[in-house]
């Protein structure tokens, strides 16, 4: 039986956004806890990231680039010069102000010397929000790779993470090895969305030290300028939940939707508070080699 849709949600348009993984020496990646009393993924542990503003950001990755700072306080830009060194009181005090609209992003950056670093950005899928979801959103996800001198380290070191007061949409975030946040998730004691959980599995798959290698650095990079950078993803229940309350949701390339026959693109999952509680990824490919172009559509561009 195919799953209902939400005629209201079939005729919005998704809301551009933008999310980073950021993946440190010691190959983790940075997640942030959503406050659960927020309207979005309330509770749900998720990548730096956030919808697009058109007053503040000149591109997709520019909002990547703001998202990351406002919810962790790590600032993706590089100084022209040598001498400038922001406390960090007042880069707490500037991304409070960013995020409710009192200071601009982009003359921030301007008036201390800053550029931003897009060109370490590198394009890890793009994701819509199923039609039949009430609001909708379309996500470039990057990956980008920490240097060692950067506001965060590894572990649970927290350095300016947002307090859980004032409106604050993230209440904690720490650094995570993939294998350790899969754990977790399976453990029920967090939850993701399945773009995290499809993001996280991938690196999983490349992440298989807890040092950051070259040879892996190398494939993230490979992944990022092929087939597998480029995906827009639109994913699309195949039935209606089962009585334990499962569905399958399924990706571009299934056997379902445009791949060969017996090519597996697809998830199990059982839905949670706020997020999914359960997932099985059924990928049977290698997303670096087998990607089968025919079954994607031309990626979309964002519109700013």
């Amino acid at each position: 039986m195919a799953a209902t849709s939400n005629p209201k949600a079939q005729g919005q348009v998704p809301r551009p956004s933008a999310s980073v993984v950021i993946v440190n020496s010691r190959n983790e990646v940075l997640l942030v806890h959503r406050n659960p009393q927020a309207r979005h993924f309330g509770g749900v542990h998720v990548f730096p990231g956030g919808n697009l503003d058109r007053n503040q950001d000149t591109s997709i990755a520019m909002t990547a680039i703001r998202e990351t700072f406002e919810e962790s306080g790590l600032l993706l830009a590089s100084s022209s010069k040598s001498s400038t060194v922001l406390s960090d009181e007042f880069l707490d005090d500037s991304r409070a102000k960013i995020h409710s609209q009192k200071l601009n992003f982009q003359s921030f950056l301007s008036d201390h010397g800053l550029t931003p670093d897009i060109a370490s950005l590198l394009p890890f899928t793009q994701w819509i929000t199923p039609v039949n979801v009430p609001r909708r959103f379309h996500t470039q996800f990057y990956v980008t790779f920490l240097s060692a001198s950067a506001g965060f380290s590894s572990g649970a070191k927290q350095d300016r993470i947002p307090k859980p007061n004032g409106g604050q949409e993230v209440v904690s975030a720490r650094f995570l090895h993939p294998e350790d946040a899969l754990a977790e998730f399976r453990a029920g004691k967090i939850t993701f969305m399945p773009p995290q959980v499809y993001i996280l599995q991938t690196l999983s798959e490349i992440f298989k030290s807890r040092q950051n290698m070259p040879a892996e650095r190398e494939r993230v990079q490979k992944l990022s300028s092929g087939p597998f950078g480029r995906m827009v993803i639109n994913p699309r229940p195949l039935s209606a939940p089962d009585k334990d309350g499962r569905s399958i949701l399924t990706y571009e390339g299934d056997e379902t939707r445009g791949g060969s026959k017996g090519r597996l693109h697809r998830a199990q999952i059982k839905s949670g508070k706020g997020g999914i509680s359960e997932m099985t990824l059924q990928r049977n490919f290698d997303v670096l080699t087998e990607i089968e172009l025919h079954a994607f559509d031309t990626p979309c561009k964002f519109k700013l």
